[in-house]
This record gives structure tokens, sequence and C-alpha cells, in this order.
């Protein structure tokens, strides 16, 4: 394929899912008109291995309680921890916490659009300021989640999935993507993240719905099985410290004063694996021990 082919199959691929995306996209609230930079970028945290599903009403609320930078850096950790309930690493709360009061101390309490600014901020990766460039302000930035990944592994390298870290090569290829023009390149992000989510699925791509299914080299290489399979790592729940460390944080949300640690026994069966748990929570700043032994959420 000559270099002008490959800019004409790519050109052909975005105009195709943009004009999906014009008819196919949800109704999601953090790209409503009245939408702000701080909704979007508390979306694009909670929604870090996350489903939109659980999302959703939990952005509502918070946004709700929290509707600035500065809301939310005044309150107290223990009702940040709360509200957070389920969503899962609860640690992202506290780091959204903290970039609220960097946003409050750095910038006058104003989400800021330039790149550096965002990724100076804590918890915000490469990813987090992209989006946060293309979703709440409109300008050009490259926006690749696991979504866009697959995406482009499938229609334009024809593998099912794209290897287990990012690479240089496909962050070089979705530079090429994205386009030149801001709005257009934020348009774009979001139509190829919706059509991964929505159409172009990890287990089962719906290929009879998908507007780029003719331009697909995976399709048209046979659907070939993942070549990656044997280096992805299936991360288990049951029985783990992670479990362990959910049913503690339960625990300590539920309650409005310190609780004794043999109320944690009963929510665990491995006095070891109990005791590694509390002590990873303390250590990550998600719970506090008082003079008396007994352990309650941050302040």
């Amino acid at each position: 394929m000559t270099a002008t082919h490959a800019e004409a199959t790519q050109q052909e691929v975005r105009s195709a899912v943009v004009r999906w995306f014009a008819r196919a996209a949800r109704d999601l609230p953090w790209r409503a008109a009245d939408r702000t930079p701080w909704g979007v970028l508390v979306s694009e945290v909670m929604l870090q291995q996350t489903p939109v599903v659980r999302v959703e009403p939990a952005w509502k609320a918070w946004l709700e309680r929290w509707p600035t930078p500065a809301d939310l850096a005044e309150a107290p950790t223990a009702d940040v921890l709360r509200a957070w309930d389920r969503l899962g690493y609860p640690r992202r709360a506290l780091r959204l916490q903290e970039c609220a009061r960097a946003v409050v101390e750095r910038h006058g309490g104003v989400v800021p659009e330039d790149e550096a600014d965002l990724l100076a901020l804590p918890g915000v990766g490469e990813y987090t300021a992209a989006a946060v460039r293309a979703f709440a302000f409109g300008r050009r930035s490259v926006v690749v989640d696991t979504n866009v990944r697959r995406v482009v592994a499938r229609v334009f390298g024809g593998t099912a999935l794209p290897a287990p870290s990012y690479t240089a090569a496909e962050r070089a290829l979705a530079t090429t993507l994205a386009p030149a023009a801001d709005d257009d390149a934020a348009r774009w992000a979001a139509a190829s993240m919706e059509l991964g989510a929505l159409v172009c699925t990890a287990r089962a791509p719906r290929c009879d719905a998908c507007p780029v299914v003719n331009q697909c080299a995976w399709r048209a290489a046979g659907s070939p099985p993942d070549t990656h399979a044997a280096r992805r790592r299936t991360q288990a729940w049951a029985g783990t410290d992670r479990q362990a460390r959910g049913r503690v944080m339960a625990v300590l949300r539920r309650a409005d004063h310190p609780v004794d640690r043999a109320l944690l026994d009963d929510v665990w069966p491995d006095p070891a694996q109990l005791g590694r748990a509390v002590a990873g929570l303390i250590e990550d700043g998600l719970a506090e021990q008082d003079e008396a032994g007994r352990y309650h959420l941050p302040r």
C-alpha cells in the first residue's frame, strides 16, 4: 500500500466512524452541552476500569455535591471515600481530591487546558490529559484508550487484539490518525472510543453493525485469533487481597465511628491476609488507626 493509498484509507475510515457516531453516540451527561472541564475530568477518572452503567449515577451525585475543584478540595476525605463507594480502586478518589487541590493551588480553581499543566496534576496521565483536552476543550490531542487500541489494531493491523503494552508503533499510528483540525480530532477521538465500546468489543464484536467492516484488515484476514493470548494475565478477584481490602473499606465506609479489629475479623476468614489488607490500606492513605487501635477512614 502506497503512502497516498494509506492516507486515503485512513480518511475513509475516519469519515465513516464519525458519521456512525453522529447517529449512534450514547447520551452521556459528561457529553452534554453544559458539561464543564471539571466534570469531564471527574468522568475520565471514574471511568478508569469501571463501566459506564456504574459511573453515570455516581458522576451525577458527585457533581451535585462537589461541582467545582474547590468544593472537592475542601471536603473531608472520609466523605470523599464514602461517596466513591463501590466504583473500585478507591485510591483514585484520593488522587482526584489531590488533583482538585492542585487545580485550586496552581490554577485558581480552573482546570487547565495546556497538556503539560494537565500532566502535572496528581493522578492525571497521558490518556486522561489527552481526553480532557479533547472532550472538555475541543482541542486536538491523541486520545487512546483500550477501546481505541482495539479498533486500530483490527482495522489497520489485522490483529484480534493489540499487544498487552502500548507500543511506540501504536502511538505513531494513533498520532497519524488524529486529524489536524481541533474539532475534527476531538470528534474522531470520541467516535473511535465509542465504536470500540459498543461495536468493536473485545469478546463479541458486532461486525455486522460496524461502519468500517469493509475496510477492516482483521475481517479481511478471516478474523484470526489473538496472537498475544499467552502473554495476557487474567486477574482473579475471589479470595484476593483486593477483595479483602474491599471488604474492609465497606465496613469503614458504613461506620460513623472507629471500628475495632474484631469487627474486621468477621468480614474475612484469613487473619494473615486481613492483616496485609489493613496494613496496605493504611499505607495507601485509605484508612487510619487511632490510639486505641481502632480503624477509621481518613478525616
